[in-house]
């Protein structure tokens, strides 16, 4: 950045300053040295002295600008000099977990480094409230969905305690434990499967497989299911092979097949189609179901966001399975798309390079 001629003008004389404070200090270490020399009646090589003068008149100049500069800091008497002082105040309320701190620009708008320095810090602040913020509401929702579960289960046990039940009641009772048994299994299930897939340590073998014949199979697999409620499905596949982890995007069929089995009514549709565009593998998975509402669907792939809250406990889902399904297609350099209406089913594409 190119400087005015004022800036240049005072540049030149703070540089003069520093000159010739630097060598008064030379001079006043030379006078203390040839003081001593005479004192003592020794006489030291010229080298040496010339080394040991200029060393310690540098260091009485630091000293005595070091000295000078507290000085006038604490008296208030350069408040340039205190620009720094916010935002090593703001750095330490943040080092202590104070992520609402904010620096005014103001402050700094007539220095542009540290007006930099100040929007980052801002930045920094805004970014670590909003982890700080999801990592409550995830700790929350963890002990929500896993305190629920374990209420039932204990409130149950203590019904069957009853010695008056009859046999169909206690069967009825024991069914229901089970079930929240397997509810908690699962989300502990998702939980894991999530955090490894957020570690380093995640074993990711891509590998060339047929992914016609994976998501054939899978919906077969899901049969017992979907025919249950009569829900027809319309599938077009076409012949690729793709280079991938089957195992993880197992996981991403069964997800989605089972989100559209479990919210499409009985005699429904679902449509499943594959296709190939510019070198990438496109699947569509279209439902009749229940659709999601707008301000849902940018949410959906949140850690434990349910859409449809009235279906929470009777679909027995972890909350999990589309954060799950997003982070293995991330993980494959993909993207996942979501189309839907409320009433009128929901349609989730994704897409995955097939090299």
């Amino acid at each position: 950045m190119m400087r005015n001629p004022r800036q240049r003008f005072f540049g030149f004389l703070w540089f003069l300053f520093v000159l010739t404070f630097v060598s008064v200090m030379v001079t006043v270490a030379f006078l203390l040295t040839s003081y001593a020399y005479t004192l003592f009646h020794w006489q030291a090589p010229t080298l040496f002295t010339q080394i040991l003068n200029t060393l310690l008149g540098l260091l009485f100049a630091g000293l005595l600008f070091g000295f000078v500069g507290k000085f006038a800091r604490a008296r208030g008497w350069f408040p340039e000099m205190n620009v720094f002082t916010p935002i090593l105040d703001a750095l330490e309320r943040i080092a202590r977990g104070d992520f609402s701190v904010r620096l005014s620009p103001d402050q700094s708008r007539d220095n542009p480094m540290v007006s930099k320095l100040t929007d980052s810090v801002n930045k920094m602040a805004s970014e670590l409230h909003q982890w700080e913020t999801m990592r409550q509401e995830f700790i929350s929702n963890v002990s929500h969905e896993i305190q629920s579960p374990l209420t039932s289960i204990r409130g149950f046990a203590r019904v069957l305690e009853n010695d008056e039940l009859t046999s169909e009641e206690r069967h009825h009772y024991l069914g229901i434990i089970e079930d929240e048994s397997m509810r908690l299994s699962r989300v502990t299930e998702d939980l894991l499967k999530l955090a490894s897939l957020e570690s380093d340590q995640l074993r990711f073998e891509p590998k060339p497989y047929r992914l016609d014949k994976q998501i054939r199979s899978l919906i077969l697999a899901c049969e017992p299911q979907w025919s249950e409620k009569s829900i027809q499905f319309d599938i077009s596949l076409a012949e690729l092979e793709i280079t991938a982890d089957e195992d993880l995007l197992s996981q991403v069929w069964i997800n989605l097949f089972h989100n559209a089995i479990k919210f499409t009514p009985e005699t429904g549709t679902i449509q499943v189609t594959l296709s190939s565009r510019d070198n990438h593998a496109k699947v569509r998975i279209s439902d009749t179901g229940i659709g999601i509402p707008e301000d849902d669907r940018e949410r959906i792939f949140e850690r434990f966001y349910k859409a449809d809250k009235s279906r929470t406990r009777s679909s027995g889902g972890s909350g999990l399975g589309l954060s799950i399904v997003k982070k293995i297609v991330d993980l494959h350099t993909g993207t996942i798309e979501v189309e839907s209406e409320p009433h009128q089913g929901t349609t989730f594409i994704i897409s995955l390079p097939m090299r």
